[in-house]
């Protein structure tokens, strides 16, 4: 990504090389590298022109060491990242495009991330089968993160919140960005007698550094409280479910600014179109979101 001409290649013999030149000229930089094993990726790095990222897989020796390596400076050194992985062989690495210390690995046995460029992992297990991960790519606009698997289908998980947890901010909370909301007069309504009545959700994310009890507040512009609920939370990442309803004192609250408040047919009010905040508070820390209703 920094230089033309600055090219990998690995090859299914355990042999990487280097060239700076287009291809004029290759130094084999895997000679400290375990032998006879499969490349089975090479990256290299978006953040630091020195940085390069090398996967490689023995499962054709029955070898299930997970090796991931990382040099700072072209390949000529190396560092050994994949320590704290549990036995799998390792099929691809991919290096986040906007978070430095986040990388992601796809083994045999499932999907692993970490913070810390390696130094520790975690199993990116939730809604994903148990299966072998062969590709991963990310879309940056969008912040998803697209994984591959082997005849288990494709999965996308957005990895927003992700990206903003960095050693400064992991004692923080953090709350995922909300896109903006189109809102409808059918909320609350039914399509028919034999339907239930449709009710809108938006999925709240947000990193907690400790278990704890979490306040939810949503809040106008002037900074006043329309609906509020507790949720007990886990340490790391979060989800809540917001049905984007007002709550009596919050409903009572907009019918003194704002007189075409009314109720649904499902009995609730919801919040109008305008530019609201959402608060989370966790044992004295707290963040906070804007949430646009169009």
């Amino acid at each position: 990504p920094f230089q033309f001409g600055l090219l990998y290649a690995g090859s299914d013999d355990g042999l990487l090389h280097v060239s700076q030149s287009g291809g004029a000229n290759w130094d084999n930089i895997s000679n400290s590298f375990p032998k006879d094993l499969w490349v089975s990726r090479v990256i290299a790095s978006k953040h630091k022109k020195e940085r390069v990222y090398v996967t490689l897989n023995g499962y054709r020796w029955d070898d299930f060491t997970p090796y991931v390596y990382m040099s700072d400076n072209y390949g000529a050194t190396w560092k050994n990242i994949g320590n704290s992985l549990p036995a799998s062989p390792v099929n691809v690495i991919k290096e986040d495009p906007e978070n430095e210390n986040i990388l992601y690995v796809g083994t045999d046995n499932g999907l692993y991330m970490t913070f810390d460029k390696g130094a520790n992992w975690q199993l990116f297990s939730e809604g994903l089968p148990n299966v072998a991960m062969h590709d991963l790519v990310i879309q940056e606009e969008a912040k998803d993160l697209v994984v591959g698997t082997h005849g288990r289908s494709i999965y996308i998980a957005n990895v927003a919140l992700l990206q903003k947890i960095t050693p400064e901010t992991r004692n923080n909370v953090l709350i995922a960005d909300i896109d903006p909301i189109r809102t409808s007069r059918r909320w609350g309504d039914r399509f028919s007698q034999w339907s239930d009545p449709y009710t809108p959700e938006e999925e709240l994310q947000f990193y907690s550094p400790q278990a704890g009890t979490a306040t939810i507040s949503i809040l106008s512009e002037e900074g006043e409280t329309l609906n509020e609920w507790k949720m007990d939370v886990a340490a790391g990442i979060n989800l809540e479910t917001y049905d984007l309803t007002l709550s009596e004192k919050g409903r009572k609250m907009l019918e003194k600014k704002d007189d075409s408040i009314s109720k649904a047919a499902n009995g609730s009010y919801y919040l109008p179109k305008g530019t609201y905040t959402v608060e989370i508070s966790i044992n004295g820390k707290k963040a906070t979101t804007s949430m646009e209703l169009k």
